[in-house]
């Protein structure tokens, strides 16, 4: 299982309209993706190491699929549709990662 990753850093005076991450994008995302996307998660920044301190990504998602190939042959067709609609709740440029869910 592989699980892909969207960060965006915390940046003053960037905007992120959460709302519309978690009603328009992440939904848009996943009817693309189909069976490719087993699940998602959303995490929304709250605070860094430190109490009271800013988080370094106002948020992230992580989406959760069989294998690379899987999710690639998916995001493929609809990449720049999703690409597109990055700039109705986003001005950050994201960080992405792919990383291999090891079971222990």
């Amino acid at each position: 299982m592989i699980k892909f990753s969207v960060y965006y850093p915390a940046d003053a005076g960037s905007k992120f309209d959460h709302d519309y991450y978690r009603t328009r994008h992440m939904p848009l995302l996943q009817e693309r993706l189909g069976d490719a996307c087993l699940r998602y998660e959303i995490d929304k920044g709250l605070s860094g190491r430190e109490p009271g301190s800013a988080p370094e990504f106002v948020a992230a998602c992580h989406i959760y699929s069989p294998t690379l190939a899987t999710f690639q042959e998916a995001f493929g067709p609809h990449a720049a549709e999703i690409r597109a609609d990055v700039a109705n709740y986003t001005d950050i440029v994201p960080i992405v990662q792919i990383s291999e869910i090891v079971e222990a």
